[in-house]
């Protein structure tokens, strides 16, 4: 069904969805969020670094046009280019991404859409910031090339949820996928797993939740603890999973999935000079390669293939 992966891999979806593999590039909208203008608080996600998760993104300070060049430069050197095929998508990933006036929203995804190697339009944002305004323009814009949106739900559990300062009841997570997927835009949910004195159980409770929320994707992110963020205060106090820990969870989670979600993401990255735990998810090889093996030591996988995201 999904050819030599187990699960519905991103890289799967792609080729399948327009005939060849898509590239991303990490732009910078140069927008705050509500967690760190005041608003709700400003401090932001315990977990967040001051890059807003951005910290691969481009240089906010350049036009959105010359972001999408540079990174196309970046990652040149492994893109097989198809002529007059759009092969990009334009991922605007620092901070939150809808949490702006609606004309300079519309000027920068506008911008990028008009590259004709994009071929997507993806926006991470927050479910509270996904008003009226925004589902209008958003859906304006899905009529042009497709837009999917990106929200940051973490975890449905409400203790766990106002640990990390997220800001937000489960009840807006709801409405905005509901309102989303009211415009047919496609929506993909982050995940985190490892969060402070979360259990198993806990996560596979938040999977389970998502299966029946109606997305079409979900990106499942290892807690990376990095330098000068409150999440630092806890490395005393919470359990730090170790490689052998985060994998056996992971592939429950894969495991608990609807095979209709795509699998954006199993892992993730920390900036090297930020991580402080866990240092081995520094080696992306090792963990790669450790859930393979543990997936092919399992009768219910039958020896199939990871997805090296």
């Amino acid at each position: 069904m999904w050819n030599d992966k187990r699960y519905y891999s991103f890289d799967y979806y792609l080729k399948n969805q327009f005939g060849h593999r898509l590239y991303k590039l990490s732009l910078n909208g140069g927008m705050t969020c509500p967690n760190r203008d005041g608003t709700i608080d400003s401090r932001g996600c315990i977990f967040c670094s001051a890059g807003g998760s951005g910290d691969f993104a481009a240089d906010a300070k350049l036009s959105i046009t010359k972001q999408i060049q540079e990174s196309k430069a970046l990652i040149a050197h492994k893109v097989k280019k198809i002529p007059n095929t759009p092969q990009y998508i334009a991922y605007f990933q620092a901070f939150t991404n809808t949490y702006a006036p609606i004309p300079y929203l519309r000027k920068i995804f506008t911008e990028a859409l008009m590259d004709p190697d994009i071929a997507v339009l993806s926006i991470a944002t927050r479910p509270d910031c996904i008003n009226a305004e925004v589902l209008a323009l958003l859906n304006e814009l899905n009529q042009i090339k497709p837009v999917w949106v990106e929200l940051g739900l973490q975890t449905i559990h409400e203790d766990t949820a106002n640990r990390i300062r997220r800001g937000y009841p489960l009840s807006c997570y709801d409405s905005a996928v509901k309102n989303l997927r009211n415009c047919n835009i496609d929506v993909i949910v982050h995940l985190i797993i490892g969060l402070p004195y979360e259990t198993k159980e806990d996560i596979l409770d938040s999977i389970d939740y998502v299966n029946n929320s109606g997305i079409q994707g979900v990106k499942l992110q290892l807690l990376h603890v990095l330098k000068n963020t409150d999440l630092e205060t806890y490395l005393d106090s919470m359990h730090i999973l170790t490689l052998d820990e985060y994998v056996t969870i992971l592939v429950s989670c894969l495991e608990h999935l609807n095979q209709d979600i795509v699998i954006h993401r199993i892992t993730g990255d920390g900036p090297g000079d930020l991580l402080l735990a866990p240092l081995w998810s520094k080696n992306k090889k090792l963990v790669l390669n450790t859930i393979q093996r543990t997936m092919k030591e399992l009768d219910s996988w039958q020896g199939k293939a990871v997805d090296s995201i």
